[in-house]
């Protein structure tokens, strides 16, 4: 069982909905972003989204690339990204991080030597947008094996005849993308939400998250009375963009995981 694992049975148990937090790792620098990181859990975040920066970030809007951006020129790298996760897990061994990112910087380091790196550095699970099921062999299963859950986005366009193939290998939990384009694009609805969370949730015992298009604690709220929790990026990304002390952001953080948390 990893830590995903452990944490969503942990709130099953309590009858209580999760809240993911994103954070781009290296910004606005590395020290910085290891701060806020270090704060997540205390400000009621159950599960952590640790990006990894990358020059092509397609599904992200503005305001992640511009985040990633800022960490590749502060020098950031997979390599500074896993010492981040490490520096992390001195202090904290229980909760989970997903890195999120794309497979290039992946796929260049070797994944063999990545998923070494990634377990001992205490990663948990990964999100890796640009691998569909038809590659599943390239990344997804050797995550598993290596005790890491692979976890899958679902969107709106993800039909019927679709769904069994993406959720054929996910485990973890299910990332549900709320809209249909990139992170910051739109706001999330949960009257849209709601029956497709259903739809996905009569297909897979796996809790089901939904991201993009979160921004405050109401609609925090909203969307994880309809779903297993919520995510939200690119608000609290703004937040750090803007230059707001650590102390703001992580207060923010904190009303949005209340907000969840309500649900």
């Amino acid at each position: 069982m990893t830590r995903i694992d452990a944490k969503f049975a942990a709130l099953k148990a309590e009858g209580k909905k999760a809240f993911v937090a994103y954070i781009m790792a290296g910004d606005p620098d590395f020290d910085t972003s290891l701060e806020i990181v270090k704060g997540l859990p205390g400000a009621g975040v159950d599960v952590i989204e640790l990006g990894l920066p990358f020059t092509d970030p397609m599904a992200d809007g503005p305001t992640i690339q511009a985040a990633g951006q800022r960490a590749l020129d502060g020098g950031m790298t997979l390599q500074r990204t896993l010492d981040l996760a490490s520096a992390f897990r001195e202090t904290d061994d229980t909760t989970p991080i997903v890195l999120m990112g794309y497979y290039n910087p992946i796929y260049s380091r070797g994944v063999e030597t990545f998923l070494a790196d990634a377990k001992a550095a205490g990663i948990d699970g990964l999100i890796v947008v640009d691998l569909p099921p038809e590659e599943d062999d390239e990344l997804c299963l050797p995550a598993q094996d290596a005790g890491l859950n692979f976890i899958r986005l679902a969107t709106p366009t993800t039909d019927d005849k679709r769904l069994p193939r993406v959720l054929q290998n996910t485990s973890g939990f299910v990332y549900y993308v709320s809209i249909t384009g990139i992170t910051g694009a739109a706001e999330a609805q949960a009257t849209n939400v709601g029956p497709e969370v259903a739809r996905i949730k009569s297909a897979t015992d796996l809790p089901v998250i939904v991201g993009f298009g979160i921004n405050t604690p109401e609609k925090s709220q909203a969307i994880a009375s309809v779903a297993d929790g919520a995510v939200v990026g690119s608000a609290i990304v703004s937040q750090i963009a803007d230059g707001k002390p650590v102390a703001e952001v992580l207060d923010f953080v904190k009303s949005l995981s209340d907000g969840a948390h309500s649900a």
